[in-house]
């Protein structure tokens, strides 16, 4: 069994669509389970629906409308118009509207995982119509009822044994199967959602339960590379690299592989494809056990959108446990996620992501306790194997206000 994943960026559209069936012919579709993400930027489209519903907005209509000839496009390009996959996603659209009729929850991580799953529902739906069409024959399945989670919204945890009895029970001897990433469901079949690009987590959990001979996912870059094209000049393809090295480079910001991918595979030393479905033909890269990075360079991460946030005492007392332990209490209770801790006798800094869009209670809370500064929309820049010529680059290009270092890896934050 292998597992294949393809992502938002792979099944933009009817052209790409058509080059995934491209790929399965090519690299062989017997006892394959494919996992798929949303259409495009349909997962954002979907949070502005959500966000359109919980404040009343008049243009709810007009988004879900957007969406619908999004997928309407998609769908003339590739099925006739007596297709039933027509009526297959029309009846999941009035499931839309249904839910925002009856339903009487305001939570908004409880309402964005009953809407937001709805894209990857889509697209597998059309992606597997359309192989079926074209003589690649599949099965359709519902990862809602497949992945089993706890009812922690839009970050919820796996019920491992739930999910693997589910999976094992499938029929995926010599046949290709289709479902879903990103989503899940609890015990009562409710959706919930894994954290935001979570579909690479998808395919982990499958090739996981399935004792997968590997998995590959499919994105729009040569494999995995030394840094992201989109800030760096100058990349370099990594032909191998081993698990615990691209784990350190996910945990520092690395997109190309979602961090909680990694644990399951390595725990049946699944090994992991990168590669490209552009140039299909390419090898990638290749991520296993125990192997060194080659070739051996320095590799660059970078995370925007932080808060450098540095927290002291109001009468210049030490900052011990209990304050740390009081300050990381609330950390959680508002969802902030921490990147970098420093910390001196009186002071105690870190570089903090605000993904639920909290900082402003958590700034007020804190401050009837410590005496706080922060800086707004900083980057926090990560070296693995670093030089000195790393480091004069950086300093010469870059404000840096806070830099921490170990054997292996150098880290500033900047303006």
């Amino acid at each position: 069994m292998k597992v294949f994943k393809f992502g938002g960026a792979s099944v933009k559209d009817a052209k790409s669509i058509i080059n995934v069936a491209k790929i399965l012919k090519s690299e062989g579709y017997s006892a394959v389970f494919l996992v798929i993400s949303a259409m495009g930027k349909m997962t954002n489209a979907f949070e502005e629906v959500v966000q359109s519903y919980l404040s009343n907005s008049k243009d709810l209509a007009i988004k879900l409308a957007d969406i619908k000839n999004y997928h309407d496009a998609i769908l003339y390009d590739l099925f006739e118009k007596s297709h039933p996959i027509f009526n297959e996603i029309n009846l999941m659209f009035l499931e839309i509207s249904q839910f925002f009729i009856q339903n009487k929850n305001s939570n908004y991580d409880y309402v964005y995982d009953q809407i937001v799953c709805y894209g990857e529902l889509f697209s597998t739906k059309i992606i597997s119509s359309y192989l079926n069409k074209t003589g690649i024959s599949n099965s359709w399945y519902d990862a809602r009822q497949l992945i089993k989670t706890n009812t922690d919204f839009r970050n919820a945890v796996v019920d491992w044994d739930g999910t693997c009895q589910n999976i094992q029970q499938l029929n995926t001897t010599n046949n290709l199967c289709i479902s879903q990433g990103f989503i899940g469901g609890t015990s009562n079949s409710i959706s919930t959602t894994l954290g935001r690009e979570g579909s690479d987590y998808s395919a982990a959990i499958f090739a996981y339960c399935l004792n997968a001979e590997s998995l590959t996912i499919w994105k729009d870059v040569p494999g995995v590379l030394n840094a992201d094209p989109r800030y760096f000049k100058k990349t370099e393809l990594l032909n191998q690299i081993s698990y615990r090295e691209i784990l350190e480079m996910a945990f520092y910001g690395a997109s190309v592989i979602h961090p909680k991918t990694i644990k399951p595979l390595e725990n049946k030393n699944i090994p992991l494809h990168v590669r490209s479905f552009v140039n299909p033909k390419e090898s990638g890269t290749i991520i296993t056990k125990g192997i060194t990075i080659s070739p051996s360079t320095s590799c660059y991460t970078i995370k925007n959108k932080q808060i450098l946030l540095s927290i002291a005492t109001k009468d210049f007392s030490f900052m011990i446990e209990h304050n740390i332990s009081h300050i990381f209490q609330l950390f959680t209770e508002y969802k902030i996620k921490v990147n970098l801790i420093q910390n001196s006798a009186i002071s105690f800094s870190v570089c903090i992501e605000d993904p639920y869009t909290q900082f402003k209670h958590l700034y007020k809370k804190l401050s009837e306790h410590y005496i706080l500064t922060f800086n707004l929309d900083v980057s926090l820049l990560s070296i693995r194997h670093f030089t000195t010529k790393n480091i004069k680059a950086i300093q010469s290009k870059h404000k840096v206000l806070l830099t921490q270092q170990t054997s292996k890896t150098i880290q500033f934050i900047v303006n």
